[in-house]
């Protein structure tokens, strides 16, 4: 990738661990959110982070009120695979994330060009699924 050869193997294994690691993350923080709403106890939090909505409001709009404990009883998890916009499938997806680990897998075991450009993907995948997170509520 970078043209000199001592380094290209270098590059991917970094490239490569930091899918990995991103993914793997990803998916613990999914199972958590997953278990809050499959429990009844769904917070602003757990359903901005699964659906990709940012506002508070449309949450509510989409989901109605919260209870007094400010938490969400009556959503299921296909309620919010439902209402899921692109960037829930960012932050969220279970298939998106085992999809880059995937793509490492096979990175790790089949030398072709074209592989490099599917690891560099998952990398922006991975990322772009962290920096669209920065804004969501708390």
């Amino acid at each position: 990738m970078s043209g000199y050869g001592p380094f290209d193997d270098f590059t991917l294994f970094a490239i490569a661990l930091a899918v990995v690691l991103s993914a793997i993350v990803s998916l613990i923080g999914t199972s958590a959110r997953k278990r809050n709403v499959a429990l009844g106890a769904a917070t602003v939090a757990d359903l901005s982070e699964m659906t990709g909505i940012r506002d508070p409001k449309r949450l509510q709009e989409t989901f109605g009120p919260p209870d007094m404990g400010r938490v969400w009883r009556s959503v299921t998890l296909f309620d919010v695979r439902r209402a899921r916009q692109p960037a829930g499938w960012l932050m969220s997806s279970d298939l998106v994330d085992y999809a880059c680990l995937a793509v490492v897998a096979l990175a790790v075991f089949v030398s072709h060009p074209l592989v490099g450009g599917a690891l560099i993907t998952a990398l922006v995948i991975q990322v772009s699924g962290w920096i669209v997170s920065f804004g969501l509520p708390k």
